[in-house]
């Protein structure tokens, strides 16, 4: 089945294209050495995707390489990424890979000593996969590899490491990578402000955590390439009823009219939310508990708007956004 799916993608000229470009992306990073981490992080390319990572990891690390793997599904959230590299560059001895299967972005790579690669997995979330590589970049791997690969997991997993002396001295230091500039695109130019007519606005007073702006997660493969960290929204009503998940889809739906591309993610008690109604069942989410938002595509936009105006559907404003037939999407962006 699996080879039968193959031959079909190979048998459009799109499909055949793509096919050869990831052979000639293989061999072009089989042969540039260093890390895998560093070089999908410099090369930020589109086409990397989920697959296509998992592809190299196997490709390249394991058969190729004889790298040695340890995995583990989180048993609680990660958070101290920028200490968890500080640990990661002092193992000089071993080069490390970290892949994280991120529940919306997809797969992602990182070399684990640099930082800026690392904070591109966002918060390494509870039950989540998270697999380490160790290896010698090319020479034949020992009981070290695998010592360092365990190890690794551990201080992910919060514990208190002390490698030895063959995991911190060596040559494989961590070396500061940078993404290729993109050309800027022009900007566009703005016509002359004029009275607008007709828009539809929610006005009042709302409460809402305090307002970030957007740091992007840099997705290394599948899914968006940017995600923003999440937002808490605290409900202000006595309790998060029919009436405000009727205001927060509404809202949602005019946010998603206005940019198609983007995607908004709703998480309560840490779990992603796929249909706003559960909140409202049970009575289960009350005044001054937290539910959290995230966005995530290729050009964010309209994130603090966003907040303000689902901070406002979640107190008592609701209201403000169930006006107008059942069916019709506001325009509030």
């Amino acid at each position: 089945m699996t080879d039968s799916v193959n031959l079909e993608m190979l048998s459009t000229r799109s499909g055949f294209n793509s096919a050869v470009r990831h052979i000639k992306q293989t061999m072009e990073i089989a042969g540039d050495g260093g890390n895998l981490g560093d070089i999908v992080y410099e090369l930020d390319d589109d086409e990397l995707t989920s697959n296509k990572i998992g592809l190299l990891l196997r490709m390249l690390l394991v058969d190729k390489m004889g790298y040695k793997t340890a995995s583990i599904n989180l048993h609680d959230t990660v958070k101290d990424l920028p200490g968890l590299s500080k640990e990661f560059s002092k193992w000089n001895g071993i080069d490390l890979v970290a892949a994280y299967y991120h529940p919306e972005l997809g797969l992602l790579i990182a070399n684990p000593k640099v930082a800026e690669e690392l904070a591109g997995f966002g918060d390494l979330r509870k039950r989540e996969l998270l697999v380490i590589y160790a290896g010698l970049q090319g020479k034949e791997t020992d009981e070290n590899c695998q010592k360092a690969a365990e190890l690794a997991l551990r201080l992910f997993e919060g514990s208190k490491v002390t490698p030895p002396a063959s995991i911190s001295k060596g040559k494989f230091t961590a070396t500061k990578v940078a993404k290729p500039k993109k050309a800027a695109e022009p900007k566009p130019v703005k016509a002359k402000a004029s009275a607008s007519k007709g828009k539809t606005s929610a006005k009042g007073k709302s409460a809402a955590a305090p307002t970030k702006k957007p740091a992007a997660v840099q997705s290394s493969g599948g899914g968006p390439k940017k995600m923003t960290p999440r937002y808490a929204i605290v409900v202000q009503n006595e309790l998060f009823h029919n009436g405000n998940v009727e205001a927060w889809k509404r809202i949602v739906a005019s946010y998603k009219a206005k940019h198609p591309n983007l995607e908004v993610y709703i998480y309560y008690e840490n779990e992603r939310i796929l249909d706003i109604n559960s909140l409202f069942k049970w009575g289960k989410v009350k005044h001054g508990t937290a539910i959290e938002i995230a966005v995530a595509g290729d050009e964010i936009q309209d994130v603090a708007k966003l907040q303000r105006y689902l901070a406002q559907g979640a107190s008592q404003m609701f209201e403000a956004f169930l006006r107008g037939p059942v069916n019709s999407v506001l325009k509030l962006f």
